[in-house]
This record gives structure tokens, C-alpha cells and sequence, in this order.
């Protein structure tokens, strides 16, 4: 886009941030005197109506209500964490610079990669160009969402995607239920009816992270003498700094994020063609809530558990799939044949020292779950557990630095073929398919019995 669209689309986002913080200033006020707050979408655009045309520069009514819309849902939604127990949610009272500003259907033009942000009535047309044309027609596009991530201006498009059709006898069957256990090594390792299984390797989107936070302690010890005082004005190179910062947390987010897509559309994949209708995924995010220490605690919020769960019950529901929540407790530590508690292994085999049962464990997981019932009841299987056969490697994150070069260290130069860590491993095929030949789980003891 050309400097002044720039100038005015960033200049729409700090009005959205003025809109934000007005709604802060007039509950502060109605909390000094004693006055309940406005939290309704209906009481603060009325609110708004009053303020009149022309209060917030281009930004119009449309984009100003899905502030105050964004606003009100923030506020219910931590009045009903806190009505849970949840002591730890917060209201929003914190100001924000830049805001997203959402347009619904019958407001906005779309006409191919040209697109007009709708502006205040009496201000000339925003017409901004796409970097790509919009992969729907224009007829499902039901809203689009200007936003600012790493200091690049996106243009974020929703639209209604119809579920899939299949032909008779072809689509997902009810009868046929998958369990998926949730992991951070495995993002998605899912256990089908019919003794197969999938596994979805997240090594690369872990190694993304660990790079990332190292390369981020680097950074901040290299420029850790130029960060000003408090109260001090920061430098040219200071700003610059922060700048490039922001757009290296956005590249980063991005990269996991299409890992993360990458992995759920893969399981969606595999689910389709084993003709799987109901997914019983495991829900572990109650690990949240315990205390692991400072680096622990990192992976778990790295983990993003929500998101992946989201993200696999969006592309489930368009292929016709239904996802159900279950209670995972336990079923990494038990033995799914004698039913007894099992030491957690250090390694990626559990083996149970009563039945002398040995398979994945995520794979274990997995079976056990597909057998729990949703929404509570009892944890003990009520229907034998079919353990998978044979198990297909899939892996994600191969956009991610250093994913296609070799496993074993991504930061080899590629002139030298042999080194101390071997001769360089060849890389993978473009399909995704990992390398390793397709596997059986062994349900006998090991050598050493």
C-alpha cells in the first residue's frame, strides 16, 4: 500500500484504541461514584450514538461498535471465569494503542485483491490492495477484520464454508470412534477402530520454540546497555530495536501457528480416509493449574493447548467429523489389558511389569480414550481397548529453520558431509511423510525377560 494508506489504515486502528480507552475513562468515572458499570453492547452504543458523528476521526459506526462488541464480550467472559472460581481472571481496564477493527457482511466491497475498508461519512474511500486474492467467493465472505501483528497491517477474512458432502456410503461413519491424546512431542496421536494409528511429530514446532527463546536471550543481553532508564527518553537504535523485536514475535507465532494447522489437518486427513465419525479427544488442560516450576511451566504455556483443540474441532466439524471432550486422566499410566497402574516411563514405551504388555504410550493413550465416555462417568473401560496395529508417521513444522536439512543438527553447514555427528541423513520427501518405516506395536515383553 501506498504511505498514505498506510498512514490512515493505522490511523482507523488508534482510533478503535481511543474508542477503548473512552470506554475505560466512563466506567472509572461511574466506579468514583458508586455508579454500576457499562458492560452491555446495547448500553455503551447507546453511549456511543450520543457522542455524535466525527468523535473518533475516520473510524465509523460500523468498526466503532465491534470495539465496543469486542469490549463487552471480554467483560462477560471474565465475570464468568470468576463466577467459576477462577480468582485469577481480570476485567478489562488496561488501555491498548492499536485495536482491531471488524466489518460485518453489507459494509465492505471485496473485488478481487482490491477491497474498501468502509471510513466515517464525509471521508473519502479506503481502497487497499490484497497481497493475494481471497481463496473464497465473495458471496461467503461474511466480515473481515483489520489488525496489526509485528507492525504489519493484516487484513483478517471470515467467511461461511459449507460442511462437506461425500458420496453415499463414502463419508464418516458414527459407528467408527477415534481417541487422540493431546502432546507436546506428539501434537496429535490418535488410535482408530480398526488397529490403525497415526502419530504427528511436533519435534520441529518445540525446536521453534527452544531456538526462539534463546535467540530472544541473546538479543536482550546484547542490547541490554542501550535499554534507557526509567523515565529516560529511549534512542533511535532503542526504537528500532523494540521495532525489529515485534516483527520477529509475529514471525514467530505465525510459524508455530501454521504448524499447528498443519498438524490438525492432517489428523482430519487420516480421519477421513479411515471413514471415522466421532472423535474422543482428550482434554488435559487442567495440568494448567498446578505449579511445575519456571521452565515447566514455559512448555505448558508454549504447549497452547486451547488452540490445538480449537483448531482440531473447526477442521472436524467442516469434514462432518464430531468432536466430544473427554477425561484423560490416567490413561498414560495405565495398562490397558490388566488395568493396573504403571510408572511413567522415561522414554516413549510403556511396559507393564504384571501382563507384560509394551506399546507408545501416546499410542496407549490414545486407545484408552476412544473408549471413555463424554462428559464425565467412570474411567474404567466399559469396551475392550483396541490397541493399534500399525502406525503411520506423519510430521509438521517443515517451514519451520532448519526442519528439512537433517534431524540430528539442523545447524550443520551445508558444504561439510561428515563431521563429528555422522554423515549428513538425506531429507525428507516433499509429501511431509516422515522417514521412518511404517511400525507395529509389539504387545510382548522385551529382550531382556
Amino acid at each position: 500500500m501506498t504511505p498514505g494508506q498506510r498512514r490512515r489504515c493505522f490511523g482507523l486502528l488508534r482510533s478503535a484504541g481511543d474508542v477503548w480507552a473512552c470506554v475505560l475513562e466512563v466506567n472509572a468515572w461511574r466506579r468514583r461514584h458508586h455508579a454500576p458499570p457499562l458492560t452491555g453492547y446495547q448500553e455503551l452504543c447507546r453511549e456511543l450514538s450520543a457522542s455524535g458523528p466525527g468523535t473518533f476521526a475516520e473510524l465509523d459506526t460500523t468498526g466503532a461498535r465491534s470495539v465496543l462488541r469486542r469490549f463487552s464480550d471480554a467483560w462477560f467472559a471474565a465475570a464468568k471465569r470468576r463466577k467459576a472460581g477462577d480468582a485469577s481472571a481480570g476485567f478489562p481496564r488496561r488501555r491498548r494503542g492499536l485495536v482491531p477493527v471488524r466489518w460485518y457482511h453489507g459494509t465492505f466491497t471485496l473485488d478481487g485483491h482490491r477491497v474498501r475498508i468502509p471510513t466515517a461519512k464525509g471521508t473519502p474511500g479506503l481502497w487497499v490492495r490484497l497481497a493475494r486474492q481471497v481463496p473464497y467467493p465473495v458471496e461467503q465472505v461474511r466480515s473481515i477484520t483489520l489488525l496489526c501483528e509485528g507492525g504489519r497491517l493484516f487484513l483478517d477474512v471470515t467467511a461461511e464454508v459449507p460442511i462437506t458432502v461425500y458420496p453415499a456410503g463414502e463419508g464418516p461413519d458414527p459407528a467408527r470412534v477415534a481417541g487422540v491424546d493431546v502432546g507436546i512431542i506428539h501434537p496429535y496421536a490418535v488410535a482408530g477402530p480398526g488397529g490403525e494409528a497415526l502419530l504427528v511429530s511436533g519435534r520441529a514446532i518445540r525446536a521453534e520454540h527452544r531456538m526462539h527463546l534463546a535467540d530472544t536471550k541473546a538479543r536482550q543481553h546484547a542490547v541490554a546497555r542501550r535499554a534507557p532508564k526509567p523515565g529516560q527518553r529511549g534512542s533511535r537504535r532503542w526504537r528500532q530495536y523494540r521495532a525489529r523485536t515485534r516483527v520477529v514475535e509475529g514471525r514467530h507465532r505465525r510459524r508455530v501457528r501454521q504448524a499447528q494447522h498443519e498438524a490438525a489437518r492432517t489428523v482430519v486427513g487420516w480421519a477421513v480416509g479411515q471413514r471415522v465419525g466421532v472423535l474422543h479427544v482428550g482434554d488435559p488442560r487442567g495440568v494448567l493449574d498446578l505449579p511445575a516450576g519456571r521452565r515447566h511451566n514455559l512448555r505448558l504455556r508454549q504447549w497452547q493447548i486451547g488452540r490445538l483443540l480449537q483448531i482440531l474441532t473447526d477442521k472436524a466439524t467442516l469434514a462432518g467429523i464430531t468432536v466430544h471432550l473427554v477425561n484423560e486422566r490416567g490413561t498414560s499410566s495405565t495398562c490397558p489389558t490388566c488395568h493396573r497402574r504403571i510408572p511413567k516411563p522415561r522414554g516413549r514405551t510403556l511396559t507393564c511389569l504384571h501382563c507384560q504388555f509394551s506399546g507408545h504410550r501416546d499410542l496407549v493413550a490414545a486407545a484408552s480414550i476412544a473408549t471413555r465416555t463424554p462428559g464425565g462417568g467412570p474411567t474404567t473401560p466399559t469396551s475392550p481397548v483396541v490397541l493399534p496395529g500399525v502406525v503411520t508417521h506423519r510430521r509438521v513444522g517443515r517451514h519451520l529453520p532448519g526442519a528439512g536439512r537433517s534431524r540430528r543438527d539442523p545447524r550443520r553447514p551445508p558444504g561439510r558431509r561428515e563431521g563429528p555427528v555422522g554423515p549428513r541423513w538425506p531429507a525428507p520427501p516433499t509429501s511431509g511423510e516422515s522417514l521412518a518405516h511404517t511400525a507395529r506395536i509389539h504387545n510382548t515383553p522385551p529382550d531382556s525377560w
